[in-house]
């Protein structure tokens, strides 16, 4: 392979997360840049912050492939914003940027099942969707979040305690149902409005990242068990499964994980 370009990159990317697998009104893709530019190096991170646009800087990345979306919409690209600003710096100083977010939510190895192998769900016939999603133009359904079963049923208390450590997150807010733990699904993110797919499956447990009080009330009368375990550390688990796919399909391109941005949230 010859010199690998932004444009080489977004294209694979586009075979592992279809743009078509992402909701409507999401804004994924090439964001940022010039598709000719030569890549050496990718920074891969969740969110595009202005520490991550320094640290791509520093070190030499021409690209910068991320999860969330630098920007949904935009009607003005000055400094007088931050997302102008960093918008400015990146392509001043050569970056560009791609993002891939429902998209990579739903597709397969994407975020959902990265949580899901961290929930301990067994990948068998049993794994499913979470929900009824949306349909591709093939008749293809995808869905934000996975159902599936342990391989052993645990006691709660066990799962928690594991969970904290396999998200790497300081902290986790839960409602303790009094149920074993064996049939889980999980929803990355944001996903406490799809507490009641896992309640009409059945769930004992629902794993997501990011919940209301009015979430734990819910799942208290519904008497299911409720882990929310941060929105960051529930997705950013699709960091290193993105660079290890980078580094795979262009060896001569070194990809790094950004060190800079890590869990938002601190808990005493």
């Amino acid at each position: 392979m010859g010199n690998v370009t932004v444009n080489d990159v977004y294209s694979f990317l586009k075979s592992v997360a279809p743009l078509e697998m992402a909701m409507e009104g999401d804004n994924v893709g090439f964001l940022v840049g010039t598709s000719n530019t030569e890549v050496t190096k990718i920074l891969v991170a969740l969110d595009i912050t202005s520490d991550v646009v320094d640290e791509a800087l520093n070190i030499g990345a021409e690209l910068i492939v991320s999860h969330h979306p630098l920007y949904f919409s935009i009607d003005k690209i000055t400094d007088e914003t931050m997302v102008g600003k960093k918008i400015i710096d990146m392509i001043s100083g050569g970056v560009s940027a791609i993002c891939m977010h429902t998209n990579l939510d739903s597709a397969k190895d994407g975020v959902n099942d990265a949580l899901a192998t961290a929930a301990g769900i067994v990948f068998d016939e049993n794994f499913k969707p979470l929900s009824d999603g949306w349909a591709l133009p093939s008749g293809e359904i995808v869905s934000l979040g996975k159902i599936g079963h342990l391989a052993e049923p645990c006691e709660m208390a066990d799962y928690l305690v594991r969970m904290k450590g396999i998200l790497n997150t300081g902290g986790i807010r839960y409602h303790d149902a009094g149920r074993e733990v064996y049939r889980v699904a999980v929803a990355a993110g944001s996903g406490g409005g799809r507490l009641d797919y896992a309640i009409n499956d059945g769930c004992d447990t629902f794993v997501t990242g990011e919940v209301k009080y009015s979430h734990f009330l819910f799942a208290k009368e519904h008497g299911i068990n409720l882990v929310e375990g941060d929105h960051f550390c529930t997705e950013n688990l699709i960091s290193p499964v993105v660079a290890n796919k980078l580094s795979a399909e262009f060896p001569s391109v070194k990809t790094l994980i950004s060190e800079v941005h890590t869990q938002t949230i601190k808990f005493l």
